[in-house]
């Protein structure tokens, strides 16, 4: 696919149009509630209290739920269809996990504020699927819906 650069979301347009069609996020790197201070917590909480089902699939050998929501063990193993896969992973660890986020065949996958990792983004673009890197979704969302807050 020559025009693979299309499914890069860089913009605020490409942004809002994602964040209105998305439902069930999928996050990838979550972290429980013991540790609620985390961005890896706080972030999908608020998703999750603003009308987002919270999928988790944390890196860290957690067990049992996070936020009430059974743990799959890799985006690949996550029921039902996902519209984002939300990132909260180092930029080197995420190739680790790209086979298996091709295999899911999300709508999106969105690198959090702060990560970048373009040869990921590349892969995933060129399989046709959407990639917004290094912005926040809970900022995003919160830009849109400011009665959210």
């Amino acid at each position: 696919m020559d025009d693979w650069r299309k499914n890069l979301i860089e913009d605020a347009a490409g942004i809002d149009a994602l964040l209105a069609r998305t439902k069930r996020v999928a996050v990838l790197g979550i972290r429980p509630e013991a540790q609620a201070d985390k961005p890896a917590h706080a972030i999908p909480k608020f998703l999750k209290d603003h009308g987002f089902t919270v999928l988790p699939v944390p890196t860290h050998g957690e067990q049992g739920s996070i936020l009430g929501e059974p743990i799959s063990a890799s985006v690949k193993d996550v029921p039902g269809e996902v519209d984002v896969v939300q990132v909260f992973l180092r930029p080197g660890d995420i190739d680790a996990h790209v086979d298996a986020m091709l295999a899911k065949k999300p709508h999106a996958v969105w690198f959090q504020l702060g990560i970048r990792n373009d040869a990921a983004a590349e892969r995933l673009a060129r399989a046709g699927i959407h990639v917004v890197q290094d912005h926040c979704m809970k900022v995003e969302w919160k830009k849109r819906h400011p009665e959210g807050r």
